[in-house]
């Protein structure tokens, strides 16, 4: 009964396969929530594949209805081993997106997990069932080896989480008691890069919104009209260029940090270099001077223009366009108040001549979420990650994509410790989607090592 054999256990499980060939059971169930003719699949995922597996844990499960009408059921699982114990929960989505079965490389399928080299193939092996595979398998071999875990489990299973993850905020709300512990510790997304051991303690947010400019009902012909006449797409592109200067600098000041970063935050990214497969798309130039690129995707606001069109694209015509639109998001963090980011829009338009821009469509992905990377929580995961790897495990203080941990710390109270196990190149909502394998066998040390250490004071 040693962290040593806990390890070895969870390391034997991996490299015999048996992970792989239980993985590629997973992947088998088509359980994307974006398709409703997967529906039964996505309920198969949970009641047939998850169930039973955290209730041969000693987890009592309850399948329950999704809040939010239309969307995916949620599965709860908890394992009390004593009241007095911390209580660990933990959180995964079994839904995908959908398969794309027609764009996969030859002689790859979604539902098929394919060993290639060092990389598993599959839809869902990096996101999440890979993932939240991993964090069952260690806890499985430190029962294993231990006989118990010393310290209760709690855990939350969507399906939903590919189309936004309705419900989760309501569902949560509504079970605080059931729910109820000190800290979550899960994995989603990607490290910082391949071969980066990472935690995130929290994500960035993102608001998204469309400009639009229409002028008449149809387009005019461009050698009667042109020269005197608006051209919106002209126009929308000043309106968006007063957004953001030719480097990319925000100008619309109430969207970014306005105390800057903390502290904290700076120094767990001192150093921090984005390198990775896409280095050579880093422009040192682009977005806030002054700042790292860590700084820049972990620390700040970004400006995105999703798509742009006017006119006809895919057949042009020799007239002046009746009307422009653009798609745009906004990634933020927590040092920026959301809710006034759209008021701010307006009133910079306004003020820069462009109040006949509209701005429609305001949506919100999931909200920005973080805990300070000294918490003791996300000190002791990184202190025990690294003397399980033997090498240095980063903090990002959020991450830049979504995850939906602003629902746990709203409702619950807890600090946030993301564990991602995949890569930014894992294709993960697009064709050929695939589990890198170094990382996922480092992922399931460093969760057989986190789960012995967290019981070991108990």
């Amino acid at each position: 009964m040693t962290r040593d054999a806990a390890i070895a256990h969870a390391t034997e499980v991996f490299d015999s396969g048996r992970f792989r060939d239980h993985l590629a059971e997973l992947v088998a169930i088509p359980s994307t929530s974006q398709d409703p003719a997967y529906a039964a699949d996505v309920q198969r995922y949970l009641g047939d594949a998850i169930q039973p597996w955290l209730e041969r844990m000693g987890f009592s499960v309850g399948v329950h209805p999704n809040p939010v009408a239309g969307f995916g059921p949620i599965l709860t699982g908890v394992r009390i081993e004593d009241p007095a114990l911390p209580t660990i929960i933990t959180y995964g989505h079994g839904d995908t997106v959908r398969g794309l079965d027609d764009q996969w490389d030859a002689g790859l399928s979604p539902w098929v997990l394919t060993e290639v080299g060092d990389l598993w193939y599959g839809r869902g092996t990096a996101d999440n069932k890979g993932q939240h595979a991993t964090v069952l398998t260690a806890l499985e071999s430190v029962l294993a080896v231990r006989g118990r875990l010393g310290f209760n489990i709690k855990i939350v299973l969507e399906v939903s989480e590919e189309r936004g993850s309705p419900g989760l905020k309501e569902f949560v709300a509504a079970h605080t008691e059931l729910l109820a512990a000190d800290v979550l510790i899960a994995s989603d997304g990607p490290r910082m890069t391949p071969d980066t051991p990472t935690i995130f303690s929290g994500t960035r947010g993102s608001v998204q919104f469309d400009l639009a400019l229409r002028l008449r009902p149809g387009g005019v012909h461009s050698g009667n009209w042109g020269g005197m006449t608006i051209d919106p797409a002209i126009v929308l592109a000043h309106s968006i260029a007063s957004i953001a200067d030719r480097n990319g600098r925000i100008l619309v000041r109430d969207w970014v940090p306005q105390n800057g970063i903390p502290n904290s935050v700076r120094a767990v990214l001192a150093g921090c270099e984005m390198q990775s497969e896409a280095a050579a798309q880093v422009n040192p130039e682009w977005g806030e001077p002054g700042l790292s690129s860590a700084e820049k995707v972990y620390a700040w606001a970004s400006f995105i223009v999703l798509a742009m069109l006017s006119g006809r694209p895919e057949a042009p015509v020799n007239a002046v366009a009746p009307d422009a639109w653009a798609r745009c998001q906004i990634r933020y963090t927590v040092d920026s108040d959301h809710a006034n980011f759209i008021p701010a829009l307006r009133r910079h338009l306004d003020d820069a001549g462009f109040a006949e821009v509209l701005i429609e469509n305001v949506g919100g992905g999931m909200a920005a979420s973080r805990t300070d990377p000294a918490n003791p929580w996300v000190q002791r995961t990184r202190d025990s990650m690294q003397k399980s790897l033997g090498r240095h495990v980063q903090i990002v203080p959020s991450g830049g994509g979504g995850l939906p941990g602003d629902v746990f710390v709203d409702h619950l109270g807890v600090p946030l410790v993301w564990i991602p196990l995949s890569y930014n190149g894992c294709k993960q909502h697009g064709p050929n989607e695939h589990f890198l394998v170094p990382a996922a066998r480092e992922g399931m040390i460093a969760y057989a090592g986190l789960w012995w250490d967290l019981g070991q004071t108990s």
